[in-house]
């Protein structure tokens, strides 16, 4: 899969077509500066092989049943290539751009997920509405009123870092949107230990649990063809290692101090220079950097046995930047697929 920018309605259907045709299996839309419900439509309707996630979708400023709704209707009507992706973002946006409370998120996205599946299962004509949660409390649902019912199983995936909202994805998701400020050591030590151990709290199967992994992919065959895309994961990482809660990303591989020193960088207005702080040596544990031919084989042999589905961070801007190197991801999406 392959992240998707915010583009128009035709822009979506088309890059969506061209990727189809080029070997990529899906697109995952995250909700920044525009909705990705009408995206993931007109790209789902020009693509109709591909697989199409949310990744995330901001929660709390929506009702369960609305996001519930939205999920539930993209997914019948593509025949079930869809997962809806839903996360808290962050205070700031969530109280001062959303005007939406973000009191306990961890529970109040716990309840959240419980709302929008008992949604699912009214839709599907399961059992009548009825969630009564801590936040949450849903009841109503009169049958002119309640979507068209399909047959499509459906999924809800979290974004979850700490180790709070880790827990909450292995007691109630069926999958994590694994943040693209990572490395296999965090994976391993950290976020699958804390997925079972939410697992088991709800009598869950952890392997059940699908991994949707977001990756700095920065392939060329030199330095110089490989640089740009470096220097954009370098500022990518940086920026969100900028993020306090995020520091043990560097400290547990023994880079302590590297996001006081972006910090530092950011309050001194120094933004074009923040990928700067993030050596080479940093970037390996966080990017996968290789020549084009090597690039599949490192994703399989890094990802596989781990991840569900890999995803190319920031990939649609990537590839539109050169157009001439599409064909060239596609041979890596088809090789991924094959592996």
């Amino acid at each position: 899969m392959t992240g998707g920018a915010a583009n128009s309605w035709s822009q979506s259907a088309d890059f969506a077509k061209q990727l189809q045709d080029t070997g990529f299996s899906g697109l995952l839309y995250t909700e920044t500066s525009s909705v990705p419900w009408m995206s993931i439509t007109a790209a789902a309707m020009a693509a109709p092989e591909m697989f199409f996630t949310t990744g995330i979708a901001v929660a709390f400023p929506r009702s369960p049943m609305v996001s519930a709704a939205v999920a539930y209707e993209i997914n019948g009507n593509t025949g079930g290539r869809f997962r809806l992706g839903l996360g808290s973002q962050v205070k700031a946006h969530v109280e001062r751009r959303y005007a939406t409370e973000f009191d306990r998120p961890a529970a109040r996205l716990r309840d959240y997920i419980l709302a929008v599946k008992a949604c699912f299962r009214a839709f599907n004509r399961e059992e009548k509405l009825s969630h009564d949660g801590e936040f949450y409390t849903l009841s109503l649902l009169p049958p002119d009123w309640a979507p068209r019912p399909h047959d499509h199983p459906m999924s809800v995936d979290i974004s979850a870092v700490g180790p709070i909202m880790t827990k909450v994805a292995g007691e109630v998701a069926d999958g994590v949107h694994v943040h693209p400020l990572h490395s296999m050591p965090y994976i391993e030590n950290r976020l699958l230990p804390g997925l079972a151990e939410g697992a088991a709290t709800a009598d869950r199967d952890v392997a059940e649990i699908e991994l949707i992994v977001p990756v700095f992919a920065c392939p060329g065959d030199s330095p110089e063809e490989r640089a740009e895309y470096v220097a954009t994961a370098k500022r990518q990482i940086a920026f969100y290692g900028s993020t306090p809660n995020y520091h043990f990303q560097f400290d547990d591989l023994g880079f302590e101090g590297t996001t006081g020193r972006i910090r530092e960088k950011f309050k001194a207005g120094e933004m074009d220079t923040i990928g700067d702080v993030i050596t080479d040596e940093m970037l390996e544990h966080y990017a996968v950097v290789g020549a084009w031919d090597e690039m599949a084989d490192k994703l399989l042999n890094r990802y596989r046995g781990t991840a569900g589905r890999v995803v190319i961070y920031l990939g649609e801007s990537q590839m539109r930047s050169d157009p001439n190197h599409l064909a060239r991801w596609g041979e890596i999406a088809r090789a991924v697929r094959a592996g």
